[in-house]
């Protein structure tokens, strides 16, 4: 048994009481809605310090990211291939696969993970990325991201997102809203000081 599931345990046995989940469907009735959501993720990626990109059916995925990172060398990719909405687009600019890594120490120094994303919230510009490999510190130890988004898995909130997010096979999922940021020291704000300090969605 790992620390996190005997913790758990822990919880589960000590409990005496137990509450049902509060009814929240009078606020869900009430929470924003976007007619354009492409529009609006792009605007507020851009707002949040990221990037937005609508793929072109000319576009190709390896031309997009060397355009982006051109002096990208160590570029890791959950993938080969990603099937998304119906088009097939190949990372051939990747250099390696992250469970490749025998420790996520070896991960350091990655420039660019190509990610996929499961859901993008159009209110703050947060993609759900469920976990698919074992070595998740990819998320955060590289330079940049770049998240494959299909296009129809917009939700206008965190209400709708909560609805449809899964943790998959190995239990975990992280929201990440544009690049790593932080202002907790004398007010000034330092870029990656914690994940990435790009990221770019593309929406396929």
């Amino acid at each position: 048994m790992d620390s996190k599931e005997h913790i758990l345990q822990a919880i589960r046995q000590n409990t005496r009481r137990k509450y049902e989940m509060p009814d929240l469907s009078d606020i869900e009735k009430e929470a924003i809605v976007y007619p354009d959501q492409i529009s609006q993720f792009c605007d507020i990626m851009s707002q949040v310090g990221g990037r937005a990109i609508v793929l072109q059916p000319q576009d190709d995925l390896d031309s997009i990211i060397r355009r982006l990172y051109p002096d990208a060398r160590r570029i890791a990719t959950v993938t080969d291939t990603f099937t998304v909405n119906g088009r097939t687009l190949q990372a051939g600019c990747a250099t390696y696969h992250p469970d490749e890594a025998a420790s996520s120490g070896e991960l350091d120094g990655t420039d660019v993970a190509i990610l996929q994303g499961q859901y993008g919230v159009c209110e703050n510009g947060a993609v759900w990325i469920e976990q698919d490999v074992e070595q998740r510190a990819i998320y955060f130890i590289s330079e940049a991201l770049v998240i494959i988004l299909d296009r129809h898995k917009l939700v206008n909130n965190m209400h709708e997102a909560y609805r449809s997010i899964d943790t998959g096979k190995y239990g975990y999922g992280v929201f990440i809203s544009g690049p790593s940021k932080t202002a907790d020291i004398e007010q000034a704000l330092v870029m990656g000081a914690h994940g990435a300090r790009d990221v770019t969605v593309i929406l396929v």
